[in-house]
Formats: C-alpha cells, sequence, structure tokens
C-alpha cells in the first residue's frame, strides 16, 4: 500500500460527509452535490503531492470542493453575485463587536433548531454569506481557516458573519420566538438601560 493510498484513506475520505452536506447546500441538488464531492477527491487524489501529512485535511479539502463550485457551478447558478458591502460593515470587524450579547449560532440555534426552517433561511443566503455560516458555525473552522477557504482577509470573513448571522435572526425570529427563544442583545439591552436609569 502506498503511502499516497494511505493519507487519501486515513486522512481525506473520513470528511466525504462534511463535504457531501456543504456542498448540498451551495448547489441545492443532490446530484451536483455528489459530483462536486467527486470532482473533489479526483483532485485531491491527483494532487495529493501538495498535501502535507498531519495537517487540516478538512479545510484543504474545502478549498479545492468551493473551488471547483465556483469553476462549474456558480457560473451557471442564479444566486447572487459576490457581496459588495463589505466597506460598509468593517466597522463590525472586531471580536467585541461580534461577541458581546450575540446569540450564538451553534448554542443557541443549530444545537436544538436545525429544522426545515432554519435550512431553509441559511438556503436563502447570498452564496458569500451562506458560505461563511456553513464553514463557521456548521463545520467549526476558525476566521483564519475559512480565510484560507474563500481567499478574503479575516476581516471580511468577519464582517460577513457579522451580516449573516442578522440575515438569519430576522429570518428565523419568528420561528425562535415560537420556541421560546429570546433576543438577548434586546434584553442585555433592556437590563443596561434599566440599570442607568436606577443609578439616575
Amino acid at each position: 500500500m502506498s503511502t499516497d493510498h494511505t493519507i487519501f484513506e486515513e486522512e481525506l475520505l473520513p470528511h466525504i460527509n462534511a463535504l457531501k452536506t456543504f456542498a448540498f447546500h451551495l448547489t441545492y441538488d443532490e446530484d451536483d452535490a455528489n459530483d462536486l464531492v467527486q470532482e473533489t477527491y479526483m483532485k485531491a487524489h491527483r494532487f495529493i503531492d501538495r498535501y502535507i501529512q498531519g495537517t487540516n485535511a478538512k479545510a484543504w479539502l474545502f478549498k479545492i470542493l468551493k473551488n471547483a463550485y465556483i469553476n462549474h457551478y456558480r457560473k451557471r447558478s442564479k444566486q447572487p453575485t459576490r457581496v459588495d458591502f463589505e466597506d460598509v460593515v468593517n466597522y463590525h470587524d472586531s471580536d467585541d463587536t461580534l461577541g458581546q450579547g450575540y446569540m450564538d449560532l451553534r448554542e443557541e440555534l443549530f444545537s436544538s433548531m436545525m429544522g426545515d426552517e432554519v435550512t431553509t433561511a441559511i438556503n436563502a443566503l447570498p452564496i458569500d454569506f451562506r458560505t461563511v455560516v456553513l464553514l463557521c458555525d456548521i463545520e467549526g473552522f476558525t476566521y483564519e481557516e475559512i480565510s484560507k477557504i474563500i481567499d478574503v482577509p479575516i476581516g471580511t470573513v468577519r464582517s460577513r458573519l457579522f451580516r449573516a448571522r442578522n440575515m438569519l435572526k430576522e429570518k428565523l425570529k419568528n420561528y425562535a420566538e415560537h420556541l421560546g427563544y429570546k433576543d438577548k442583545r434586546k434584553q442585555n439591552k433592556s437590563d443596561t438601560d434599566s440599570k442607568a436609569g436606577e443609578e439616575e
């Protein structure tokens, strides 16, 4: 058994289910998703000499899949073109802005609410926003890894993620309220305002 074959079997193939999920959310079609995953593994096998054993195989595969999608699917897709509001939301780029009082999707949403409504809401996002949500909140990639996968600066990853989460929050507001979830940001703001009033 060759070293390359061992690497392929032990480090690359175990990520096939995650790749299928990501591909389906990009293409909305099971056959296209399977074709995309197959192409990803064909390219990974062809360029396995570029993969460094023991490194982040999942991120490497996701990058190949993302590039394959852009090359073969996005051109004939009716999805919106690349977003252009990074300049508008650059002030959201700090970690503090993203983290304080925000309803974390993995903790509050995807852990217990991953139903049809959530899937539909994610799929309705523009492709650039949908991609960062899938990579971060579903697959658990870091900002640095996502930056390398989609070839944009970390600040752009942060701003897209912030915007995407807000889009999802608006889309899922009624659904979340029906299940008893509350907007923590509004609650925190109300608590702060109340304390300020008491101090006066």
